[in-house]
Formats: C-alpha cells, sequence, structure tokens
C-alpha cells in the first residue's frame, strides 16, 4: 500500500511540475474567454430591459392618465421593445454595429431568450388581479421569470451559466493553491539532487548547489504565477460582476411594470387600445409569430 502511494506520488511530482504552469495559463485563458461570453449575455438582456424602460417611460411623461389593460399594454409595449430592437434591426441595419449584433444574437441565442422571457412573464400577468387588496410583487415574479430562463441561464445553450459563474469566483483561490503546490512539487523533484554532492569535491559539489537552487527558483515562479493570475482574476470578477448586472435588469423590469400596473384600470384580456394601430398591430403580430415559430423548433 504504501509503495502505491509512493509511486502515485513521484509520478505526480515528475509531470505535474512540468505540467502546472501551461495548465494555470490555459485556465486562466478559458476562465477570461467564459466570462466575457457571460458578460455579453447578461448586458444583452440588459439592453433590452433598458429599451423597454425607456418606452414605459416616454408613455409616463406623454401620456399620465390611467388607461386601458394592464395586460394588453404590457404585450404590446413588450412585443414593441422586441420588434425594434430585433426584427426592425435586422430588417434594416442602419449602423454598422447592427451587422455586429445581429450575428451575435444568432450566436448567444439572444433573440431566443428574449421571446422566452417576455412569454414567460406574460403568462404571469395574465392571471393577475387588479381588483386584489395588495400589489402584486413584480419583483419575485421578475426575478422568477429571468433566472428560470433556459436560454439565459447556459451559454451557447451547452453549459450552465451559474455553475461556471461560481467555479470563476473560485478561481483566484485555486490559482494561489495549485501555485504553492507547484512550489512544493519543485522543491521536492530537486531535493534528490543534493545526494550526488560529494563534499571532498569543491568544484561538483558547487555545480550540483547551483543546478538545485536554479530548480528551486524555477518552482518559486509557481507561486508567484499563481498569484499573479489570482489577482488578475479577482479583478475580472469584480469588474465583469454578473450579479450586479443581473439586480439592475431585475429592478429596472420591476419598476417599468409596476408603473404600467398602476397606470392600468383593469387586467382584461380583450382590451387593446394601442397608440399607433400599425405599429402596435405589427409588433404584436410578429411577437405572436415568433413565439409559434420558437415552439416549433423545439418540438
Amino acid at each position: 500500500m504504501n509503495s502505491s502511494i509512493v509511486e502515485m506520488v513521484n509520478f505526480i511530482v515528475q509531470y505535474a511540475t512540468d505540467f502546472l504552469m501551461p495548465f494555470l495559463l490555459i485556465a486562466f485563458i478559458l476562465a477570461v474567454v467564459v466570462r466575457v461570453l457571460i458578460t455579453i449575455i447578461i448586458n444583452r438582456q440588459r439592453l433590452f430591459v433598458k429599451e423597454f424602460c425607456k418606452r414605459v417611460d416616454k408613455d409616463l411623461y406623454l401620456n399620465p392618465d390611467t388607461h386601458g389593460s394592464f395586460y394588453n399594454v404590457l404585450k404590446s409595449y413588450l412585443a414593441r421593445t422586441y420588434f425594434e430592437c430585433f426584427e426592425l434591426r435586422a430588417k434594416y441595419k442602419r449602423r454598422n454595429a447592427d451587422h455586429v449584433m445581429t450575428i451575435g444574437d444568432r450566436v448567444f441565442l439572444i433573440q431566443d431568450g428574449i421571446i422566452r422571457l417576455i412569454d414567460d412573464f406574460l403568462k404571469h400577468a395574465r392571471y393577475l388581479r387588479k381588483d386584489a387588496s395588495q400589489q402584486p410583487n413584480f419583483g419575485e415574479i421578475s426575478n422568477n421569470v429571468f433566472s428560470s430562463n433556459p436560454v439565459f441561464n447556459r451559454v451557447f445553450g451547452l453549459f450552465s451559466m451559474s455553475r461556471a459563474n461560481e467555479i470563476l469566483n473560485l478561481l483566484p483561490g485555486i490559482f494561489i493553491v495549485l501555485g504553492i503546490f507547484g512550489t512544493f512539487l519543485g522543491i521536492m523533484r530537486a531535493l534528490p539532487e543534493l545526494t550526488a554532492m560529494d563534499i571532498t569535491n569543491a568544484e561538483a559539489s558547487k555545480v550540483v548547489i547551483d543546478n538545485f537552487l536554479i530548480r528551486i527558483s524555477f518552482a518559486l515562479t509557481t507561486s508567484i504565477l499563481g498569484i499573479v493570475l489570482s489577482v488578475l482574476m479577482s479583478f475580472l470578477n469584480t469588474l465583469l460582476s454578473p450579479e450586479s448586472a443581473y439586480m439592475e435588469i431585475v429592478d429596472s423590469f420591476k419598476s417599468a411594470t409596476e408603473i404600467l400596473w398602476n397606470k392600468s384600470e383593469n387586467n382584461q384580456i380583450n382590451d387593446l387600445e394601442p397608440v399607433d394601430t400599425d405599429r402596435e398591430s405589427e409588433a404584436v403580430n410578429s411577437f405572436e409569430l415568433a413565439i409559434a415559430n420558437m415552439y416549433s423548433r423545439r418540438l
């Protein structure tokens, strides 16, 4: 049993020392890529919510009086925001950035995620009662809709975004531990060379000592690399933190829906009163067609 453990440790010392630093660098590069991908998805959600809130604020300024059904008004604003952010942009592409953004939305499945987000929120809004004594908790509804979105919870639809974010938050500590671990491995690998030192031969002993010190200094670079990568990863995690951006998205969406709820007279489903009939009708029809196409692809 002891011999097996010794052989395993020798195997780790022999190979891990050589491959640990490349492994740390590759892990850091992959972590940066994943962090950037998560940030892109979060920012696209924030952009859609920002556009939705902009339209709600404009309506609050132009039409401060209460009017219409909450469900129909909400559906109208969400559908128009979707239509103008995706359908019209892809059709006209007025700015150079529109071409890049259209490709990015397809790669990251942003459009499908927004469709699913709107559809899920409308399903909750359909069953709210305007005559209830207490206002619905739109913060809880918004958080539930965003957190349960199957598209935005996965990067490229493959691996869990929340799980990846948890791992990225642990990486700074892991980099330090692996750096120290590499230093100990380097020392363990260098120590046996001292057995070849002959104290009667000063020149040969000097060569052995010099080689030993070189290996020790090289082993210490693993710890330095681990500390540097840990600092960089901590800074990146703070700079591109998805938690703060997510809370901002949920709070903004909650505030906009509360405004529409307070402005609405009821929550009847068949009481649509669009401001711009042609644009509203086109936006709603386009959104309903997008929902049908998305669910047909899933089937």
